[in-house]
């Protein structure tokens, strides 16, 4: 008898257990480093502007540096663990970011550090799109949303940890100890290695039986397996031709280049946030200390907002949550060109996080929802490349706006027609092509039974 076992029908119908815990901790940890790595520029900036003596143009260059290599580090390294494995790529970019990170906190110029945080941009990019491929393949269907933007919502978490970090450190030991403090987190690669499960889609289309009935036994504690088993994926998850070209088959060449474009907006959203902030809150008067309390309570709204958006996705329609955080983000974003108190204004930058990065987050778990198994990582990395140029020009050009001593109101109202820009593309993504869709309109169509595992005669 040969046992035939269809791995992500079984990824879809299982029920939340330790080893999806595992999965969760390890890509949470892991995105909270990559946060707080990628956020500690933005955080150090003022310092490091004054101790460098660059202007805001400089420094926005300065900035965009990391970004560039985001982007080739999400395209290349997204589809590199296709090819070797997921485990292998993330282990190299937890390598990348964190060794060059410290690495800049050792520079004293603009060209070395550039040159490093391009480096460790390499890293930080290529990361995002293997964990989210890898929560997402392994997350059951009901509460796929939902963990995947708890797992992404470290990206928050890190970024408060960067802005405690500096609030602690940069004072004291100037700016460089907040860069040299991102090292040690290389140290968890050994284990990243040993712990954490290889990709379902690598491992079917490499038959490793041995790795596979490991995840099966994980996925439902108690299965009995036969001697001769078949791993199998569904139709719509098989691997047939150029991971990149399948981006455009199908029907979902428009739905992919529109969510490049909300990508491209939503992260210069994002990165012009995440960026300017800390220094346009002290232009407007704050003090460094206030205006760190500021990029906190905006990383605070991100992981209500990212967990909060992952919860509604999975229980209303994600496209169309997606949308609505977009434009509400940019309606706080007017809102804070509105004189108020201290207190509300606390509460409009959080409210800011939650519908910027918290709608990015949201917006990666749709994309990686969106693909098929064997192109998730390619569909998503892609993604966020192309997307990244929007991170590439939003600190030049909001630094560019700086210089020239504009009212600060018109660097609020920029970044929220980028909010309400992506908002309005997402409108038009086709959600009948998404893979999650087209699965349970077979699942639908399928003839009941439809039992994960079944036995029938060898040939």
């Amino acid at each position: 008898m040969v046992q035939c076992i269809e791995v992500n029908r079984m990824v879809d119908e299982a029920s939340f257990n330790g080893f999806h815990a595992k999965i969760l901790v390890w890509c949470l940890l892991i995105t909270i480093i990559d946060g707080c790595d990628l956020t500690v520029t933005g955080i150090a900036l003022p310092s490091i502007m004054q101790q460098m003596g660059v202007s805001a143009s400089t420094a926005g260059l300065m900035a965009s540096s990391s970004l560039f290599g985001m982007m080739f580090g999400s395209i290349f390294l997204g589809a590199l663990s296709e090819k070797i494995g997921r485990r292998w790529t993330i282990s190299i970019c937890i390598f990348l970011f964190s060794v060059f990170t410290a690495g800049a906190g050792f520079t004293g110029e603009p060209l070395s550090f550039s040159v490093l945080r391009f480096i460790a941009g390499l890293g930080i990019g290529g990361v995002m799109p293997n964990v989210i491929a890898q929560m997402t393949e392994y997350a059951p269907k009901k509460i796929r949303s939902l963990l995947t933007t708890v797992m992404y919502s470290g990206y928050a978490i890190g970024g408060v940890v960067a802005a405690v970090l500096g609030k602690v450190l940069i004072a004291e030991h100037g700016w460089q100890a907040v860069f040299i403090a991102a090292g040690p987190p290389v140290l968890l690669i050994p284990f990243v290695l040993k712990s954490m499960p290889e990709s379902l889609s690598y491992l079917v289309a490499r038959r490793d039986d041995r790795r596979l009935r490991a995840v099966v036994r994980r996925l439902q504690p108690g299965i009995r397996l036969e001697q001769r088993l078949d791993f199998r994926v569904s139709e719509e998850d098989r691997a047939v031709g150029v991971a990149v070209a399948r981006l455009f088959q199908e029907g979902r060449g428009m739905s992919t280049v529109i969510f490049w474009i909300a990508i491209f907006n939503g992260l210069f959203m994002v990165y012009s946030l995440s960026t300017w902030l800390t220094k346009l809150m002290a232009m407007s008067g704050y003090s460094l200390g206030s205006a760190l309390s500021f990029a906190i309570a905006m990383n605070i709204g991100a992981y209500v907002g990212g967990i909060g958006g992952g919860w509604l996705a999975d229980k209303l329609h994600i496209k169309w949550v997606l949308v609505a955080m977009y434009a509400l983000g940019s309606i706080f974003l007017c809102l804070m060109t509105v004189k108020v108190s201290t207190e509300l204004l606390y509460v409009i930058i959080g409210a800011v996080g939650a519908c910027s990065t918290g709608a990015q987050i949201v917006a990666y778990s749709y994309c990686g929802q969106f693909y098929p198994m064997p192109i998730r990582s390619t569909g998503v990395g892609v993604a966020v490349g192309v997307g990244r140029l929007g991170a590439i020009v939003a600190p030049p050009l909001i630094g560019q706006i700086v210089a020239l001593k504009l009212p600060l109101e018109q660097n609020f109202l920029l970044i929220a027609a980028a909010g309400m820009l992506a908002a309005i593309a997402l409108a038009f993504i086709d959600h009948s092509r998404s893979a999650s869709n087209e699965q349970g309109i077979a699942a639908l169509k399928a003839p009941p039974p439809a039992p994960v595992v079944r036995g029938h005669a060898s040939d």
